[in-house]
């Protein structure tokens, strides 16, 4: 009857129909429900019913308006709907592939030093590095315990007695600052000051005497080097605002003036110190041992970026220096210039490699992250931001192989190529990282998940070694034969 419930036992099992029925229609006077249980097939209607189940369905909805319109579809709807009422087990995410950020095997080519120098590399950072790498940030300081053990690195990469500056195999060179700054940039710094710039100037423009004094301790790593530039007061326009002076009086020079941004100079042994000598007013470069006196250096505090780089404001007060560390290569800018070029490109190899770090860490953390009971890195606007990261690393990547294989070909990068590498590499650096910190939420900015540290220290790889606008200036000068510089 009306509004009845109709209970039978427990349970009614959905079975297909064994016999053909007659419509509802031929039992006249009869509720739908009344008509669908009476023309139910026999094995049907002598089937267990859940009562209580029937009529809490009761109380939700009228049964006999439900069970007319179910009495009008045929068999083929009534099996779709019974499958979909059935709660659908949820489906496990297929394994995620191993991460991979050369999809097109850029480094397939390198040879078997070049490919063990990466190795050894990756693993050391791994190993000893990136274990205290967000202490390291956080904390503002340099951790001096690794000092010996990159000590140890530069012994099985480099070599003692094989060292060169320029490299003679930059590939091989650059790949180590490719995967340093992949893990931790500001680690990165602190090897590039040290033999790149600092033990660069000795090898460039140093005596064999002051080869012999700076450059074997520098190479075990029992005397650390820092390089002095940058003034308070001047960046980009060093080359020609340089305010540190040196004066010859006899045999001695005397420096006075102050440098900032110095790489490694609170705990360095050795900094070369670029001054204008007050005679004719041309650029000279000197090594400064720390404990000279009238040498002050102040670790510079507040940074959001290379936060693990201490960077020193270094004063010096009538520093007194003897001939003998006057650095007799030097004679114009034009010698310093030389050798920017080649760290300015190292620098693109330095974006490269925080890049695909950076790509790496947001990929793994898409795969494990589950919101809505999947991973991140199933949703369609998660994978497009993924492929877009993926493809400027790989643009990036190829991008610094073939600026490898030119400074190989040729001894040398001139300085359009190199700001030329170094524009494009960190534009697109600066954009990757952002793409990686925005897809992982606020998580992206936690430290625990090292792409907000990857974020932030791109902001040093981005300022450092000439600003964007002046790199950009000296490549417009060389494709254009005009000089936009004021």
């Amino acid at each position: 009857m009306p509004g009845e419930r109709i209970c039978r036992s427990k349970r009614f099992h959905r079975r297909q129909p064994a016999v053909q029925t007659a419509p509802l229609s031929s039992h006249p006077g009869t509720t739908h429900l009344e008509s669908f249980l009476f023309s139910m097939p026999d094995n049907l209607a002598t089937a267990d019913v859940d009562g209580d189940a029937l009529a809490r369905l009761a109380d939700k909805t009228d049964v006999d308006q439900l069970l007319g319109a179910l009495s009008d579809l045929d068999e083929e709807d009534l099996r779709r709907l019974a499958d979909g009422a059935r709660p659908r087990k949820p489906q496990r995410p297929s394994p995620a592939p191993p991460v991979n950020a050369d999809v097109y095997d850029v480094f397939e080519d390198l040879t078997d030093a070049q490919e063990a120098t990466r190795e050894t590399v990756r693993s050391f950072m791994q190993e000893e590095v990136e274990p205290v790498a967000n202490e390291m940030w956080e904390d503002g300081t340099f951790p001096k315990d690794l000092i010996p053990k990159a000590g140890a690195l530069f012994d099985e990469v480099v070599g003692r007695d094989a060292y060169t500056f320029p490299s003679d195999d930059p590939i091989r060179t650059n790949l180590i600052s490719f995967e340093m700054s992949r893990v931790e940039p500001s680690f990165c710094t602190f090897w590039g000051v040290h033999t790149l710039l600092s033990m660069g100037s000795v090898a460039l423009f140093g005596s064999e005497a002051q080869k012999e004094r700076f450059l074997e301790p520098m190479a075990a790593f029992d005397m650390i080097g820092s390089w002095a530039l940058t003034e308070p007061d001047h960046g980009s326009d060093v080359s020609q605002g340089l305010a540190t002076t040196a004066r010859r009086e006899g045999d001695t020079w005397v420096l006075d003036g102050a440098k900032k941004w110095a790489g490694n100079a609170t705990f360095a042994d050795v900094t070369v110190v670029w001054a204008r000598d007050e005679a004719d007013g041309c650029i000279k470069g000197f090594l400064v041992e720390q404990e000279r006196p009238g040498y002050h250096v102040e670790q510079i505090g507040g940074k959001i970026a290379k936060r693990g780089v201490e960077n020193g404001l270094i004063e010096l007060d009538g520093v007194e220096l003897p001939e003998a560390n006057r650095l007799p290569g030097v004679s114009h800018f034009g010698d310093v210039s030389a050798q920017l070029a080649t760290c300015r490109a190292s620098v693109a190899w330095e974006a490269a490699g925080l890049a695909t770090g950076a790509y790496e860490k947001a990929l793994a953390y898409c795969n494990e992250r589950t919101q809505f009971g999947k991973p991140t890195s199933s949703f369609q606007m998660v994978q497009d931001k993924l492929v877009t990261m993926l493809g400027k690393v790989t643009a990036l990547q190829t991008f610094v192989m073939q600026l490898g294989r030119l400074e190989a070909g040729a001894g040398a990068i001139g300085n359009e190529r190199s700001s030329l590498a170094k524009v494009w590499a960190c534009d697109t650096m600066r954009e990757v990282v952002s793409i990686a910190r925005g897809i992982m939420g606020g998580n992206g900015i936690l430290l625990d998940h090292d792409v907000a540290r990857l974020f932030a220290d791109a902001e040093g790889v981005y300022s450092y070694e000439g600003s964007r606008e002046m790199n950009a200036l000296i490549v417009g000068r060389a494709i254009t034969g005009q000089s936009a510089f004021v």
